[in-house]
């Protein structure tokens, strides 16, 4: 498993409410409230960085963005 920090844009773990929606009444006053995270989904990528075969822990927007470059590239 790879950490929860891609090693490019820096990206990491977040946390935030979790709001559980009943259907019954007032959910306003009555929907309980539990905290939660949020995970950058990261991999484990060998990637070529100066000329070296390295790798990285990426996430997955990340990955998207140099594919793109590299298409670009050609």
């Amino acid at each position: 498993m790879s950490s929860g920090k891609c090693d490019l844009c820096e990206k990491v773990l977040l946390f935030g409410r979790n709001i559980r929606h009943k259907h019954s009444g007032r959910w306003e006053r009555k929907a309980p409230k539990t905290s939660r995270k949020f995970r950058p989904n990261v991999q484990s990528k060998k990637m070529i960085i100066d000329g070296k075969l390295q790798r990285i822990n990426i996430c997955t927007r990340c990955i998207r963005t140099q594919m793109k470059k590299i298409i670009l590239a050609n």
